[in-house]
């Protein structure tokens, strides 16, 4: 399996160095940020799908191309986040199954395979969305940082990539699993960052109900002192 392809490194020669870096851009937060903004991702990946296959579907079906576009990613964004455990089960099986294909093409199991990385994917579902978003990210960041390099002028990216396809599976690799301990301690340290914020709410309110308890006894003892005074 093929990780970096030099046949779509010499499709994205073409792309202003605006684009390869909004790329960049897009690659890094799903790289750093996808479990965090896991449902967001979905539901923007689902529309934006939705609507290129509307688009593409759209004048063979007899409609409107932007009408079939857009009602279709409307209807699959508003969807998309109902059906995230489907999503799940589906890439999840989807992996696997290209996996064993590329690692070992004598096991002709595909069906067996997809029903494995699909339960795995339901199971391991926090495990299954950072992986997927980090691997992702990553593929983003490495299509789109060679192009970028090659748009300066500092390489040629279809020439970089070829016969070098262990290398940059490997590098796609290590990149992934970065993203996911990265993922992991950006949950961990939102988590504590939760904790501290409950617990100074909570650390507020006694004060506040300590201070309002200090001020009814205060105003119960001033009452009661007033009549020996004035005896």
């Amino acid at each position: 399996m093929q990780l970096v392809a030099p046949d779509i490194l010499a499709r994205t020669q073409g792309m202003s160095l605006g684009v390869c870096g909004a790329a960049l851009a897009l690659g890094l937060l799903l790289w750093l940020f996808g479990w965090w903004g896991h449902r967001f991702w979905i539901v923007m990946f689902t529309t934006v799908s939705a609507g290129v296959a509307g688009l593409s579907a759209g004048v063979s079906l007899g409609v409107q191309p932007f009408v079939a576009g857009l009602l279709l990613a409307i209807a699959a964004g508003m969807m998309a986040l109902a059906l995230i455990r489907l999503l799940a089960f589906i890439a999840g099986g989807g992996a696997l199954a290209l996996a064993i294909r590329a690692l070992v093409p004598a096991l002709e199991e595909p069906l067996i395979g997809f029903l494995v990385g699909g339960l795995i994917g339901l199971v391991l579902f926090r495990l299954w969305i950072m992986v997927l978003t980090s691997f992702t990210g990553a593929l983003l960041m490495v299509y789109s940082g060679l192009t970028l390099l090659d748009g300066l002028h500092k390489l040629n990216a279809p020439a970089i990539a070829e016969g070098r396809t262990l290398l940059f599976n490997w590098i796609c690799g290590g990149i992934t699993l970065l993203g996911v301990l990265a993922q992991y301690l950006v949950e961990r340290w939102k988590k504590q960052l939760k904790r501290r914020r409950e617990e100074e709410v909570h650390l507020h309110r006694a004060e506040l109900e300590l201070e309002q308890r200090y001020r009814r006894r205060s105003w119960w003892w001033k009452k009661g002192q007033g009549p020996r005074r004035a005896a």
